[in-house]
């Protein structure tokens, strides 16, 4: 019954869809398929009545349903070749922001990097930090305030501040 749905409607068919999906040869090939599927898959929908305008009606559906799916939807991209292109320079790009930021670290005295080390890159609340340096936690307070300021302008310095 599919061999037969085909040569007699396949070209009319194929055409049809064609002029729909602007010249698209690979959907209009899809919408072919389908509308021959679901005329395989419901055989009492073409019984008593002209088969050609059902398969014309379910292929015009399925046209304008991909056409609404893809409105919904964003575009479409080659994920491969983007995600390789991104995560290959955001890679490369937090490594030298971490050997700068390291860098600058580095210049700054050791009481302002002990507190940042503690407060930002341990976690510790102002209270755990000051448990850990024997300081008061008031000290702490400061010395991050200050610690801060310096580490911005080390990092300006190297052009990587805002």
């Amino acid at each position: 019954m599919l061999r037969a749905l085909y040569r007699e409607h396949g070209g009319p068919l194929l055409g049809y869809v064609l002029r729909l999906t602007g010249g698209d040869r690979t959907q209009a090939e899809d919408v072919v398929q389908e509308t021959l599927l679901r005329a395989w898959r419901h055989p009492e929908a073409l019984v008593g009545r002209p088969v050609r305008p059902w398969l014309f009606t379910v292929a015009r559906n399925l046209v304008v349903d991909a056409h609404r799916a893809r409105r919904a939807r964003p575009p479409v991209t080659d994920i491969d070749e983007q995600a390789a292109a991104t995560a290959g320079s955001d890679d490369i790009d937090r490594a030298l922001e971490s050997w700068t930021v390291a860098e600058a670290l580095a210049d700054l005295s050791p009481q302002h990097r002990a507190v940042l080390v503690e407060t930002y890159y341990r976690g510790r609340s102002v209270a755990e930090a000051a448990e850990a340096l024997g300081i008061p936690p008031g000290t702490v307070k400061s010395r991050t305030y200050y610690a801060l300021r310096a580490l911005k302008l080390a990092l300006e310095e190297r052009g990587l501040a805002p």
